[in-house]
């Protein structure tokens, strides 16, 4: 049995029950991805994944069952479950289906499919191979890789909804080492697009540039300063802060941003947009995890915020509409909260012109521990750095092993320039995060 097969059962085997309020989630990701040392595979993987999830209303509560067998008795199964489980739940929360009548709009690119094995792995290779002719300095510490990948989201319920769509994502990337007086320097670079559209040669070219750069690297001085972030760091910055802009979060305590709707979060100079539309991206989403049709939307605009991200749980709660914002990690997964493309708008300065007005501070390239080192519920993070000094407005040496501290609330109000170009780090899931650069008044560095 196939699964519009095990739909059409689950569909009849509901009815039987008596079920009037009920949804089935369809979620499948499809994965190809291989890693490359010198010419060598050095790992290749492909992978099937995914399966439904029944959602049911009984008495107020909603009760969850997930599988991934396809026949006649799990369709009567997952019902059985689902309704039992929704027993056990002792939230008071109102819990709600979405029901049909939104207009979605229609993406600008559908996804592409699986590339094969062999052209995937070769693009890897040449990619490496490209990697060590870029400087006779790089050493076998050096790697690329290519991935693909394609997700199916399947949505049908008792209240008219019956939704399909497909996204995919491909990309090839490459970890530089380079050997320079007995010092190990690396630097990574990626390109997203098909395995026939990336350009290999300007992967590796970036990648090795990158490491290059960061020989004769200097101490930075402690104190405060005047930083400007890289495109890709201030991009990882809004990725490990934005769990903030969500309204579940909020609600349970985990953001500051609770109640801010209206006020002035960030400097005036900021907007800050999530895009399900973006360009002509394969990641497009014309609905979300609950059938909402998705909107493009300005989060902060001139510095206030506009709106927090909402599914239908959260916005039943501040009695709004939802954003288009609902989420499901995998199709077991409880429906949460993301973005789509989120980012902070370009401005019409250049990065040279950041420096400039900068005068004297540092330009963040880099940045280590994440995970452990920032706090999205308190905004404060403290992070291992590197990157380059900036002397009289302009770009001079490398400087590395520092640490960069602040809060992400008041770096947002402390935003004095943005640049002109806007560039995207590798998605997390389905979410895409961007940003120019941009020049802050002052954080503390430790070096």
């Amino acid at each position: 049995m196939d699964y519009k097969e095990f739909k059409q059962a689950v569909i009849e085997a509901a009815k039987e029950a008596g079920l009037t309020e009920y949804e089935l989630y369809y979620k499948v990701t499809s994965e190809i991805s291989t890693e490359i040392h010198k010419e060598d595979v050095k790992s290749f993987s492909s992978s099937r994944n995914g399966g439904a999830c029944f959602r049911c209303i009984e008495n107020g509560k909603m009760g969850y069952a997930a599988t991934e067998k396809y026949d006649e008795e799990e369709a009567k199964n997952i019902i059985i479950r689902a309704m039992d489980n929704a027993l056990s739940i002792e939230s008071d929360d109102e819990v709600v289906l979405y029901g049909e009548g939104d207009t979605y709009k229609q993406v600008t690119k559908k996804a592409e499919t699986l590339p094969s094995a062999d052209l995937l792995i070769e693009k890897a290779i040449a990619c490496n191979k490209s990697t060590y002719e870029q400087d006779s300095r790089v050493i076998d510490a050096t790697e690329s890789g290519a991935f693909a990948s394609t997700v199916s989201v399947s949505i049908y319920n008792s209240k008219g909804l019956d939704l399909n769509h497909e996204v995919s994502l491909s990309a090839v990337y490459t970890e530089a080492v380079i050997e320079e007086n007995e010092d190990m320097l690396d630097a990574f670079d990626f390109q997203l697009g098909t395995m026939e559209e990336v350009d290999v040669n300007k992967v590796a070219k970036k990648a090795v540039e990158g490491a290059v750069e960061q020989i004769g690297a200097i101490k930075a001085a402690s104190g405060k300063t005047r930083v400007v972030f890289s495109e890709e760091m201030m991009a990882t910055m809004l990725s490990t802060f934005a769990e903030i802009f969500s309204a579940e979060n909020a609600q349970k305590g985990l953001s500051l941003l609770q109640g801010k709707e209206n006020t002035a979060v960030a400097s005036e100079i900021v907007t800050i947009v999530d895009d399900p539309f973006y360009s002509d991206s394969t990641l497009q989403m014309p609905f979300d995890a609950e059938g909402v049709a998705t909107y493009t939307k300005e989060i902060v605009k001139d510095g206030k915020l506009d709106t927090l991200l909402y599914n239908l749980k959260t916005a039943k709660k501040a009695g709004i509409k939802s954003t288009g914002n609902a989420s499901k990690l995998t199709y077991s997964s409880s429906v949460s909260i993301r973005p789509y493309y989120f980012y902070i708008k370009p401005s019409s300065k250049t990065k040279e012109e950041l420096f400039t007005i900068a005068g004297d501070g540092l330009y963040i390239t880099d940045l280590q521990g994440m995970h452990a080192g920032a706090n999205p519920t308190t905004g404060d993070f403290s992070l291992g750095a590197s990157g380059f000094l900036i002397k009289d407005g302009k770009k001079e040496s490398c400087v590395k092993g520092f640490t960069v501290a602040g809060n992400f609330y008041k770096l947002l109000h402390s935003i004095e320039a943005i640049s002109n170009e806007l560039e995207f780090i590798l998605p997390r899931g389905l979410s895409s995060f961007g940003a120019p650069c941009v020049l802050v008044s002052e954080l503390s560095i430790a070096g």
